[in-house]
């Protein structure tokens, strides 16, 4: 998928999110596993620690996961992230992405969300992904490939 179609999603803060972004800023859509797990805490923290870079380099962060609004809430409140949290209780958005894929843990395959991150531009096009993200140093990655378009 080289281009995103236009959806509206449920987000944190009672707020309606469009992707692509009407307001003319790239998009930053990582897609988490779970609210309040240990890898998933650690990569919001960091998109939080440097939320302000992605501000000046014209971008809006979105966290995604299967989580419900009311999780996500309370996830947001502790971590205090300054971005919204989109929930996809349906998977609408985690099976346009392709995230939502086969994993094995511990001998165990189960569905699940697997770690992505996106940078879409105003026209929805992909301009930069990843995939099976590996959270340390990461949303330093993503921001400099941001700050290089």
């Amino acid at each position: 998928m080289n281009k995103v179609q236009s959806i509206t999603c449920s987000a944190t803060s009672n707020l309606d999110v469009n992707i692509p972004d009407p307001q003319g800023r790239n998009i930053i859509l990582y897609f988490y596993p779970k609210d309040a797990t240990p890898g998933c805490t650690t990569e919001g923290q960091d998109f939080r620690d440097n939320h302000q870079a992605f501000i000046d380099a014209n971008a809006v962060i979105y966290g995604v996961s299967k989580d419900t609004l009311a999780k996500h809430e309370k996830f947001k409140a502790k971590q205090v992230f300054p971005f919204e949290l989109i929930s996809d209780e349906e998977g609408e958005l985690c099976e346009a992405f392709k995230v939502w894929q086969l994993k094995k843990f511990m001998g165990r395959e189960y569905m699940g969300i697997v770690r992505s991150t996106f940078i879409i531009n105003p026209k929805g096009d992909i301009l930069k992904s990843w995939d099976k993200v590996r959270v340390k140093g990461h949303v330093n990655e993503v921001l400099e490939a941001l700050e290089s378009l």
